[in-house]
């Protein structure tokens, strides 16, 4: 019986395959079936119509931030159409607007989807707030931590990309006021269900003390930097949050 020999080299970059849980990959940054891959994934999660395989593989396109880089001139020439250039172009330039909801997915961060950007919208405002604790206060398991704060550490360059990096707010005035939160909740396992709670019943939660807080939550009993502003700005100080929600 003729036993089946695995490959040991990338059939796209010809780079040396790794095994990881019995399954073989290749870890080239430089690959060119995975490089083609991530550009699919970013073009289609922002919704860049006409940014499909054929045109990714035409265009002079090596890092993701090159898309933003792309002239007109330079795409009529790839794709030997000045019309398809032209709506390819608007598509690009009508993306440049795209919330961070929408962004930090398209990246392909291991782990961080529609509903781990979700959770991080309940917690920071901008993608400078990044850190080992709003991503547990999110709600973040520890790996999928892991994986975005090292792309972000180390992958990220936030200069290269057209985006505010921010995440899109209601900019309709809550029915009830605006919430921060300090410190660990007892109330609540995780800050991601206290927001959700207090979204249903109408408020709108803030990661700081912006000039539209009315109300502080912390529950942990520690008088930190932000209760005693609250404290000094006349702000409701809330120490259990499940009997402030149910009066």
């Amino acid at each position: 019986m003729t036993s089946i020999q695995a490959p040991t080299h990338c059939p796209s970059c010809e780079s040396e395959l790794v095994w990881v849980n019995h399954l073989l990959y290749c870890r080239s940054a430089n690959c060119g079936s995975q490089l083609q891959k991530k550009f699919e994934h970013f073009a289609k999660t922002l919704k860049i119509k006409g940014l499909g395989s054929v045109a990714i593989s035409k265009l002079p396109l090596f890092d993701l931030s090159d898309i933003y880089l792309l002239t007109k001139d330079e795409i009529t020439s790839a794709l030997s159409s000045e019309k398809l250039a032209d709506k390819l172009y608007a598509e690009i330039e009508n993306s440049r607007s795209a919330p961070l909801e929408l962004v930090l997915p398209a990246f392909g961060i291991p782990l961080i989807g529609n509903t781990a950007a979700k959770k991080l919208s309940s917690t920071i405002e901008h993608i400078s707030e990044l850190n080992k604790d709003t991503c547990e206060r999110a709600g973040l398991g520890p790996k999928a931590t892991e994986n975005l704060l090292q792309w972000y550490h180390w992958d990220f360059v936030e200069e290269n990309f057209p985006f505010s990096f921010k995440f899109s707010k209601n900019t309709t005035p809550s029915a009830k006021g605006a919430v921060c939160i300090s410190g660990k909740l007892k109330s609540f396992k995780t800050k991601a269900d206290a927001t959700a709670a207090l979204n249903r019943l109408g408020y709108e939660v803030k990661s700081s003390l912006t000039k539209q807080v009315t109300i502080l939550v912390n529950e942990s009993g520690t008088e930190s930097s932000k209760t005693k502003q609250a404290r000094e700005s006349g702000i409701t100080i809330v120490t259990d949050l499940i009997s402030f929600l149910e009066n």
